[in-house]
């Protein structure tokens, strides 16, 4: 099955909203950790999203080109070719665009969509974040309004976030903000809504002291009923179809039980990266000590080939990450729950 189509895209929401479930969305770098991904959803039998941030993008360009956009594009085009062998849905998605990376990231990546779209194919990515978080929420919505009218055009559902994920990602540091920044209010609820939902369909991630990165247990103090007390604001105002649909992000290392709470608040998508991030490098080092003298040519000796070749380790670390994100499927309820084939 090839990558969701915009309608099959929006199905999947549907679904998981109504069903009280969420999808794992895993930050990609490479065609491994995207096989490990597409595994991990078949094997679970759950829809998923693949998402592909800056700094993942600038990665998969190559060393020595550095181009967040291009290699995000040619991450997105070998998914679109490698789901075609699975049968589950997959959406692609882009992750944590701030407002000085727009031109750079996003426009040239809403400009592949279109182009794509002109050859009689489907976009080439079905969501996008901006993240105008970092800006005043005035200054956040007339960006966000701008480019879900953009997005809306191309059948594209544009994530936005209100509120600041604390912690460090991709070179991404808010650890430094007062602790009132990491909390979304009612109110900001509401206006988010009041924004953009005359535009086009819009995922919110609105943070109730969610962080990236992994902490101890007890470090990190999430308030979950921040999202309660903010679908109800809108919902209060505009009706019980006013719902939106949530995103969790920082969701490496959360306990279950917050999870689980976050699911009845409208949650329909959690963010993991960091946990999934170890499950792949895990294996790598188990290997490489484990197998020390194959791996390095020690003391004018020859090694092992078939211990130093990268592929031997990069099964590991795919079937690593395949497992936790396994785990990330059953703590958000998406196991068994594919909608592949009924849409």
């Amino acid at each position: 099955m090839p990558i969701a189509t915009p309608a099959q895209y929006r199905a999947m929401l549907d679904a998981a909203q109504k069903g009280g479930y969420a999808y794992p969305a895993i930050n990609v770098t490479s065609i491994t950790t995207i096989n490990g991904a597409l595994r991990a959803f078949a094997e679970s039998k759950s829809d998923g999203i693949i998402q592909v941030s800056t700094g993942g993008g600038k990665f998969a360009s190559g060393t020595s080109v550095g181009n967040e956009a291009f290699g995000a594009i040619v991450l997105a085009e070998a998914a679109h070719r490698l789901a075609e062998k699975y049968n589950v849905l997959v959406a692609l998605h882009t992750d944590h665009c701030h407002p000085s990376a727009v031109d750079s990231f996003l426009k040239p990546l809403l400009q592949a969509s279109r182009e794509r779209i002109a050859e009689g194919k489907g976009p080439l990515f079905q969501s996008h974040m901006f993240d105008g978080s970092v800006v005043p929420l005035e200054e956040n919505l007339a960006i966000s309004k701008e480019l879900l009218k953009e997005c809306a055009e191309l059948g594209i559902i544009l994530e936005v976030e209100a509120g600041c994920v604390g912690g460090e990602e991709d070179g991404h540091d808010t650890s430094g903000l007062p602790a009132e920044k990491l909390y979304t209010t009612p109110e900001d609820m509401v206006d988010v809504y009041e924004a953009l939902s005359p535009i086009g369909r819009f995922l919110f991630a609105a943070t109730f002291g969610n962080v990236h990165g992994s902490y101890k247990p007890g470090a990190v103090k999430l308030k979950p009923t921040i999202l309660r007390d903010g679908q109800k604001a809108v919902t209060d105002k505009y009706g019980a179809a006013a719902e939106m649909d949530l995103v969790f992000h920082g969701g490496s290392g959360t306990e279950l039980e917050e999870i689980r709470e976050t699911l009845g608040y409208g949650v329909v998508k959690m963010n993991i990266d960091t946990d999934t991030q170890y499950a792949f490098t895990r294996p790598i080092v188990t290997h490489i000590c484990q197998n020390i003298e194959g791996v390095l040519k020690i003391d004018g000796e020859v090694g092992d080939k078939k211990l130093y070749d990268p592929r031997s380790y990069l099964k590991k670390a795919e079937i690593g990450l395949a497992n936790r994100l396994k785990e990330a499927c059953d703590d958000l309820l998406s196991t068994g729950k594919t909608i592949f084939g009924t849409v």
